[in-house]
C-alpha cells in the first residue's frame, strides 16, 4: 500500500523511530518538528495520513488537529494522535478536535501498521467519493449522484457478538452515544443476524470458552451479504498471534482488553464511516453506469446501450436458433410540434411516447431512444408476426389517445410510423437487421405515415 505519511513530533528520536518502521512497509514518509511546520506541509503537499504527537511546544497536537480539520483543503486527511497510556482524557479531547484514531506510547509495531493501513483504506474510499462528486458537479449530475449523504451524524447499527453479559453491558453503554447495539451470545445466531440485517459494524469479543471467534470472522468474510461488513475484534493484551490471524482473515481492526470506551468509540466510528463510504461509492458507480446508458429525457436506454446490447441479443439468437425482431418507430411530423408549440411541448410528447412504449412492450424487450423522435424496440424470441402485432398495438395506442402538453395544458393528436424486421438466414449482422427495419420505416413514412411496414 503506497501512501505518504506525515510524522509530527518535536523529539527527533521519536520521529526517526516511526519513520524507520513506516519506510520498512514501503510508505513515503514526511517529517515535521512542530505544528506550524506540519500545517505548512499539509497545505503544500499531498498527505494521506498524519501521525501527530500531542505534547509539542508552541502549538500542541490538539490545535494542529483542529486546524487541519477546519481547513477544507486538509479536512479529509486522517489524523492519528499519539498519546501516553495513562492519558485517557487526551483521547476525549482528541475526538472533539477531530482525531480519527489513537496510538499509545510506546508504539507497538502491529498496532502502528494495522491502524495506518485501516485509515488509509478509509481515505482511499473518501478520495474516490470526492473525485466522483467533483466530476458529477462538472457534468451537472451531482444531484443525481448524492446517494447516502447526510448520514454522518446518524446513529450506527452495530452487532455485538459477546459471550458474557457483563461485558455486553459495558460495550453497549460505551457505544450508546453513537450506535444502536444488538448483542448476541451465540456466534451462529449472530452470523444469521448479520446476513439478514443491514449492520454497519460487527464487534466480536474473543471471550468465548469453547468457540474460536476467528471462525465467525471467517464465515462473515465468506458470505456474499457480509463480505464488506467491517469487523472489529476485541482480544486479550499481548495476544498478537490472534490479531495477526484476524487481520489476515480480513478483520478490519482490533482493540485489546481492558477496553477504553473512548478508543472503542473512535475505532467504531472509523469503521462505520468506512462502511458508509463504501456503500455510497458502490451506489455511485451503479448510478454512473445507469446514467451513461440511459436517455435522460425519457428514461429509456440510449443508443450507446443499444449498440452494445443488440450484438449480444443477436449472437444469442443465432446460437440458439431463436427468432429476434427489431421495431423502429418515428413520431410523424414531430418538427411541426416543436415549431408550433415549442421545445417544452416537444419534450412532453417524447416523454409520453416513451411511456406508451414501456406500457406496450414486454419486460424482456429492450426499448431505446435512438435519437431525436426515433425509438427502437428489440424483441428477443419474437417472430415477425408477433412483432407486427406489437407494432400495430403501439400504433393504435399512440393514435387513439391524445397527448397532453403539460407546458400549455393543450391536447395534441399524435401518430407514428413503424418499420419492423426479423432475423432470417440472409441477415448475418445486427447492422443488417437494423438497416432492414430502417428501410421498412422509410417505406411507412413515404407511404402515408401512421402505419406499420414489415421488411420483406
Amino acid at each position: 500500500m503506497t501512501a505518504r505519511i506525515l510524522v509530527v513530533d518535536d523529539i527527533p528520536a521519536n520521529v526517526k523511530l516511526l519513520e524507520a518502521r513506516l519506510v520498512a512497509e514501503y510508505f513515503d514518509v514526511l517529517t515535521a518538528g512542530d505544528g506550524y511546520q506540519a500545517l505548512a506541509i499539509c497545505e503544500r503537499n499531498q498527505v494521506d495520513l498524519v501521525l501527530l504527537d500531542i505534547m509539542m511546544p508552541g502549538m500542541d497536537g490538539f490545535e494542529v488537529c483542529e486546524r487541519l480539520k477546519a481547513n477544507p483543503k486538509t479536512s479529509h486527511i486522517p489524523v492519528v494522535m499519539v498519546t501516553a497510556l495513562d492519558q485517557s482524557a487526551d483521547r476525549v479531547r482528541g475526538l472533539k478536535a477531530g482525531a480519527d484514531d489513537f496510538l499509545t506510547k510506546p508504539v507497538n509495531d502491529l498496532q502502528l501498521i494495522s491502524r495506518v493501513k485501516s485509515l488509509l483504506r478509509l481515505k482511499t474510499l473518501s478520495d474516490e467519493l470526492r473525485i466522483r462528486a467533483e466530476t458529477a458537479q462538472t457534468m451537472g449530475i451531482d444531484e443525481l449522484l448524492r446517494t447516502g449523504e447526510g448520514r454522518g451524524d446518524e446513529s450506527g447499527q452495530v452487532l455485538l457478538v459477546d459471550g458474557r453479559a457483563n461485558s455486553q453491558e459495558r460495550i453497549i453503554k460505551a457505544l450508546k452515544p453513537i450506535a444502536d447495539v444488538s448483542a448476541i451470545s451465540d456466534p451462529q445466531a449472530a452470523l444469521f443476524e448479520a446476513s439478514e440485517t443491514p449492520f454497519e459494524l460487527v464487534i466480536v469479543n474473543a471471550n468465548f470458552d469453547n468457540y474460536d471467534p476467528l471462525r465467525l470472522c471467517s464465515q462473515l468474510r465468506s458470505l456474499e451479504r457480509t463480505r464488506f461488513l467491517p469487523i472489529l475484534i476485541i482480544t486479550e493484551q499481548g495476544d498478537d498471534d490472534m490479531v495477526i490471524r484476524a487481520l489476515e482473515l480480513g478483520v478490519n481492526d482490533y482493540i485489546v482488553r481492558p477496553v477504553d470506551p473512548n478508543e472503542l468509540v473512535a475505532r467504531s466510528l472509523t469503521q462505520m464511516r468506512r462502511k458508509r463510504y463504501n456503500d455510497r461509492l458502490r451506489a455511485s458507480v451503479k448510478q454512473t453506469i445507469e446514467l451513461a446508458v440511459t436517455d435522460p429525457l425519457t428514461g429509456l436506454s440510449n443508443r450507446r446501450y443499444l449498440d452494445n446490447h443488440l450484438s449480444t441479443l443477436f449472437n444469442r439468437s443465432m446460437a440458439r436458433g431463436r427468432p429476434l425482431s427489431v421495431l423502429i418507430t418515428d413520431i410523424d411530423r414531430f418538427k411541426l410540434v416543436n415549431d408550433t408549440y415549442g421545445h417544452d411541448a416537444g419534450d412532453d410528447v417524447l416523454r409520453e411516447f416513451a411511456r406508451r412504449i414501456r406500457s406496450t412492450v414486454r419486460g424482456a424487450d429492450l426499448a431505446c431512444r435512438y435519437g431525436g423522435e426515433e425509438f427502437v424496440v428489440v424483441m428477443p424470441d419474437t417472430s415477425p408476426e408477433v412483432a407486427a402485432a406489437v407494432a400495430e398495438r403501439l400504433r393504435s395506442v399512440v393514435e387513439t389517445v391524445p397527448f397532453l402538453l403539460k407546458s400549455t395544458g393543450q391536447e395534441l393528436d399524435v401518430t407514428a410510423s413503424f418499420g419492423i424486421s426479423s432475423r432470417i438466414s440472409s441477415i448475418l449482422t445486427p447492422g443488417q437487421l437494423m438497416k432492414q427495419a430502417d428501410l421498412a420505416l422509410y417505406e411507412a413514412k413515404t407511404g402515408g405515415r401512421n402505419r406499420v411496414v414489415a421488411a420483406a
